[in-house]
């Protein structure tokens, strides 16, 4: 598919899910990507921490790509750049900060020469074949969250990216209502919008309340205190560091994520005062009720500071009459994470605080208020939502439409939209897909890898080594091995009953191998759903004697 004279919409990502968003946008032969994020595995992959888009569609057109363009640094916008954009071999545009994020994942992954990235400046503009972008900057809960509005030669498009409102930002400067409104009065083809929080009637407040609420919170906690936040939310780390301040505690920082923010934030001219922290190795000697820890993991990750320090594999060490506070949302899908790291730090009598306590944590999406703000200001003749589950992009059409915006697309991954001319259509249908990295292994997500590990964890793997003579008669005894099979009481028994069945198994007279070696899974497979309801995946190997 070649756009031709027409401006089409095409999502790779984040259309029917809450992360690794992908999108296109072609006209006149052209493609534009609008971020290239990955999103976080869940017990469907097991053995994998990351998935990414599968790009099939545009690395087949990759000649007609003109380049990439960042809306902010969050993960599920940048986050798949280190895996997929050097194949690509199109440049990457970013503001400073994102920019800065984007740039020390290349360097980790040494692709520095390989990926060009071009920075440009906050409220910047460029051009890439027949569209232009302009950077508008909105708040969120990064620096430099920014709206892109695209020029094309059939309409102009306001692609949010991740919004909210916020009176009090603490940093960056969003775009003001009449600024967004100067935009609307130019005209919109169509507004491409984030459905995070389209369910909640309330606005998502303000990074302002925010610190009123931590200030109160820490104020009144009597020994050590850690507070763990999503490390991206600089604003979040800027709110601590005054906290710690006002406190009169000294601010320690655990989690490599958190460090690489705080640098690149103060090289992008943000944290500019920032207290200076003090070292894991000397917090543990300060007075406990002069102490503020700031900690990755609030999310459950195992392997992040918090998690180490609950269960006691970290430099720092937290006890009863200490706090730890949560400063950020419960993802849906890491309740059990969390609550494993939550009951840790129970089981030593820590205090906890959570959102649902105390006022320390807001969104960075748009509730209910703030969409039909954005809607009165913006006023396209097309809403597309985007960056949410079917569910939520559903619903914000239905707002959309009840707001009196006259059309409004519900499209999933894979769906080509053309936004002009002629009005809204969905006109085609793509492949889109999911890959993992498993290891360092980019796989389909579905492919025989992935379904062989389920396989295995769902119902274990027997092994089957059998001798076999010139004449095709059998040597010595079947030998098995078995891993997950839940025949533990009872293993030898059925072994032994497992290796006659494979005996029994064997033809008298000779038999084609790749027979024989079915004969042989079969039968075990047929004794080990006998006698545990399980079907285990069978290896058989044949050793000509």
């Amino acid at each position: 598919m070649t756009p031709k004279d027409e401006l089409v919409f095409l999502a790779l990502g984040g259309s029917g899910e809450i992360g690794m968003n992908v999108n296109l946008y072609g006209c006149q032969g052209k493609w534009v990507m609008v971020d290239l994020g990955l999103t976080f595995a869940d017990p469907n992959y097991p053995g994998v921490e990351l998935v990414l888009p599968d790009l099939s569609f545009i690395e087949e057109r990759r000649d007609d790509l003109l380049g990439i363009v960042l809306t902010h640094g969050h993960e599920d916008h940048i986050g798949a750049i280190p895996y997929l954009a050097a194949d690509l071999g199109v440049p990457l545009y970013a503001t400073p900060f994102t920019a800065g994020l984007i740039r020390l994942k290349l360097e980790e992954e040494g692709l520095s020469k390989d990926v060009k990235l071009h920075v440009i400046e906050n409220e910047g503009s460029f051009n890439l074949g027949p569209f232009g972008f302009r950077y508008v900057p909105l708040a969120h809960s990064i620096p430099e969250g920014n709206a892109v509005l695209i020029d094309t030669p059939y309409g102009r498009i306001f692609h949010t990216g991740d919004w909210k409102l916020d009176e009090q930002p603490l940093l960056g400067q969003p775009s003001t209502p009449a600024e967004l409104t100067a935009i609307g009065d130019e005209g919109v083809l169509a507004l491409v919008c984030d459905s995070t929080n389209v369910f909640n009637d309330k606005a998502s407040g303000s990074e302002g309340d925010v610190r009123e609420g931590l200030m109160q919170a820490i104020a009144g906690a009597k020994g050590r205190v850690l507070v763990t936040t999503f490390a991206s939310n600089a604003a979040r780390v800027q709110t601590l560091g005054e906290v710690a301040a006002a406190t009169g505690r000294k601010l320690c920082v655990a989690g490599r994520s958190l460090d690489r923010i705080i640098g690149t934030a103060k090289a992008a001219g943000y944290l500019k005062d920032f207290p200076p922290t003090v070292d894991w190795e000397d917090v543990m000697d300060l007075p406990r009720d002069e102490v503020m820890i700031i900690a990755t993991g609030g999310q459950g990750e195992a392997r992040a500071a918090l998690s180490r320090i609950a269960f006691d594999s970290h430099p720092i060490k937290l006890s009863q009459g200490d706090t730890v506070v949560f400063s950020s949302k419960q993802i849906p899908g890491n309740e059990i994470a969390i609550g494993r790291i939550q009951n840790a730090l129970a089981t030593k009598n820590i205090l906890m605080i959570t959102d649902r306590q105390a006022a320390v944590h807001v969104s960075g999406h748009p509730g209910r208020p703030e969409l039909e703000a954005m809607y009165r200001w913006i006023r396209p003749d097309i809403l597309l939502p985007v960056h949410g589950e079917r569910r939520h992009m559903a619903e914000q059409a239905r707002l959309g439409i009840s707001t009196g915006i006259p059309h409004a697309v519900v499209q999933s991954n894979g769906d080509l939209l053309r936004l002009a001319p002629g009005g809204p259509a969905i006109i085609g249908q793509q492949d889109t897909g999911r890959l993992v990295l498993d290891g360092d292994v980019i796989l389909p997500a579905d492919g025989s890898t992935m379904n062989e590990r389920r396989k295995l964890g769902l119902h274990g793997q027997i092994s089957v080594a059998v001798a076999i003579d010139r004449k095709g008669k059998l040597v010595g005894d079947p030998v098995l091995r078995t891993q997950g099979v839940p025949v533990e009481e009872d293993k030898a028994a059925f072994l032994a009953e497992a290796a006659e069945e494979a005996a029994a198994a064997i033809p008298k007279g000779s038999l084609e191998e790749e027979a024989l070696r079915e004969r042989l899974r079969l039968a075990v497979r047929r004794t080990a759903t006998r006698w545990t309801g399980k079907k285990p995946i069978v290896d058989v190997l044949i050793v000509r004697a």
